[in-house]
């Protein structure tokens, strides 16, 4: 009797240790253009892609393409959360970034509440940088995973 229970205990700890786990990825766009034109937003994809469709696999004898148009990777069903621009027309606002951090800190905790554990951040600047630079952006990507 004891095997039995614990023969069935294991088993079913198995099972629940063998669903995978998924993962989600939550993207801030903070504008670096001066006088205040760009766009800043925090991007929440809300639908499903499978990499696996726009996935061509090309080896030394075979060159197979994946047909699939850019337009079906295109994602329409999205999240967008206003953020504010780190410049004005005065220069940088770091009332702007104060408020960008509330922000942000509330989709991070609100994603929390919802069973994701946020595992991984990693930003990045572009940026013109040429003599008149008037572009950029600053971009963080969040990576969450949830069992």
């Amino acid at each position: 009797m004891k095997n039995i229970l614990l023969t069935t205990v294991l088993a079913l700890a198995a099972l629940g240790q063998s669903e995978a786990q998924q993962f989600k990825v939550i993207t801030s766009v903070e504008s670096i253009v001066p006088s205040g034109m760009g766009r800043s937003r925090i991007i929440d994809a809300r639908e499903d892609k499978n990499y696996e469709e726009f996935t061509s696999e090309q080896t030394e004898d075979d060159n197979t393409r994946n047909k699939s148009k850019r337009g079906e990777i295109r994602v329409k069903n999205f999240e967008e959360t206003k953020l504010l621009n780190f410049y004005n027309i005065a220069g940088i606002r770091f009332q702007n970034i104060a408020a960008n951090d509330a922000v942000i800190s509330s989709k991070l905790t609100d994603m929390a509440a919802e069973g994701w554990e946020l595992v991984f951040v990693t930003s990045a600047v572009e940026a013109d940088a040429g003599q008149n630079d008037g572009q950029g952006i600053f971009i963080t990507r969040y990576v969450f995973r949830r069992d």
